[in-house]
């Protein structure tokens, strides 16, 4: 079992790899852990993500934890009683505030949500707030997703987790997307909830996506 990552002040974790790697297993663990201790944690999912849970995380192999569903890090700071806008980098004194913000706050499938999400986990961190993010680092083409790459380069503590390639058994570090068993075109949208029955782990050698 991985050891915790301790930092003594706010900070950011970050959680990521291909679908079916267990991510949200693993933010899951951090926060149920986090409760166990009796501190105060928040947890965020995106609305449009349903697929298992209307409100709750949930991992692949059934595990649970309350969630809040929001459609942006607006809807985010409107419940953390931040304002309602995005800070500037979280540059802004944390001192300043007169809330009484979460011990963790949590963001599941960070992928999903908008910009915003990185300027709020960095002024939740300078206040002293332990910010968990999982997500995937990679879309279905295999290119950065969304605001993960940011997320990697800004947070203290960063776990890459593989799953296993259903071709070959190797590590996999890529989500394929199947249309009609088929391997989905460049050209698709990047943004498409499913799970098994639209995506598989697969490692770099396996593969596909046609252009």
């Amino acid at each position: 079992m991985p050891l915790e990552p301790f930092f003594p002040a706010g900070h950011i974790e970050v959680v990521c790899g291909p679908m079916f790697s267990g991510k949200s297993e693993e933010l899951i663990r951090r926060v149920t852990r986090a409760l166990i201790a009796k501190q105060d944690v928040r947890v965020f999912k995106p609305g449009l993500d349903d697929r298992y849970h209307a409100t709750n995380v949930a991992s692949h192999a059934g595990r649970t934890a309350t969630a809040i569903p929001v459609q942006g890090t607006n809807e985010v700071r409107i419940h953390l009683g931040l304002e309602p806008q995005p800070a500037l980098f979280g540059l802004e004194n944390p001192d300043a505030l007169e809330i009484k913000l979460p011990d963790v706050v949590a963001f599941d499938e960070a992928q999903f949500f908008d910009a915003g999400l990185v300027p709020l986990a960095l002024q939740l961190a300078r206040a002293g707030v332990r910010v968990i993010c999982g997500g995937l680092d990679l879309d279905f083409r295999a290119e950065p997703f969304g605001v993960m790459p940011e997320l990697l380069a800004r947070a203290e503590h960063v776990e890459k987790l593989t799953a296993i390639c259903v071709i070959c058994g190797a590590p996999a570090t890529r989500t394929q997307r199947l249309v009609n068993d088929l391997p989905a075109r460049y050209d698709d949208p990047v943004i498409m909830v499913g799970a098994s029955e639209s995506y598989e782990p697969r490692c770099a050698q396996h593969h596909s996506v046609p252009r």
